[in-house]
């Protein structure tokens, strides 16, 4: 699977968050070019304030590869993580991290905090933004749009 098929799949996921309610955003991660984990935002679904869509998969592809330690493994996400993400992601030790639109309120990658740019960063992986960013950005508009 390519770049665009990885991104394509995390902005399903966003899609299918944003029809259970959540706010649509969405995650994948791969190894080796295939997926171990995909999700979209739980948070309402399983009342759980932590369970954004890379929280959900980094537990997911730690499960089925039996380590918290995903150090081989990429992530694709549609929105730049916040700083509980962009943290679990430094923890788990992902390799690359992809992400679609910026998050200039809440993100802490290349907006906000920039967490991998602190001395107190233990890991920071590979990051590249822009990827599916003009559909990303819609979905999250047309989603608060609808509630607004």
């Amino acid at each position: 699977m390519g770049t665009r098929d990885f991104m394509s799949l995390a902005l399903k996921e966003a899609a299918a968050a944003g029809t259970r309610g959540e706010v649509p955003i969405g995650a994948v991660i791969s190894l080796n070019g295939d997926i171990i984990a995909a999700s979209g935002n739980r948070t309402r679904e399983l009342n759980d304030p932590t369970a954004h869509a890379e929280i959900c998969v980094i537990r997911e592809a730690g499960s089925k590869l039996g380590s918290e330690r995903l150090m081989n493994c990429d992530l694709w996400v549609t929105l730049e993580p916040c700083p509980m993400c962009a943290s679990a992601i430094s923890f788990a030790r992902i390799r690359r991290l992809y992400f679609g639109a910026d998050d200039a309120k809440g993100g802490a990658v290349v907006s906000g905090a920039r967490l991998y740019t602190l001395p107190t960063c233990h890991h920071a992986p590979e990051v590249y933004g822009g990827f599916g960013e003009a559909e990303a950005a819609t979905l999250l508009k047309e989603f608060f749009k609808e509630r607004r």
